[in-house]
């Protein structure tokens, strides 16, 4: 997670959608690069919220 965002910073969905990533990503077949990238865009979205403040 980036250093400047706390779990409280996301909104309900996109907590919801980080978890469920997550959990994909323990699964054997995942493609770790691709699910890594979603998490990376849903806090950027959440930073650039956050620092629009």
């Amino acid at each position: 997670m980036a250093a400047d965002l706390n779990f409280g910073d996301f909104t309900r969905e996109e907590k919801t959608r980080i978890v469920a990533l997550t959990a994909r990503m323990a699964l054997p077949r995942a493609n770790l690069t691709d699910l890594r990238r979603k998490v990376e865009r849903i806090e950027g979205q959440a930073l650039r919220r956050k620092n629009k403040k």
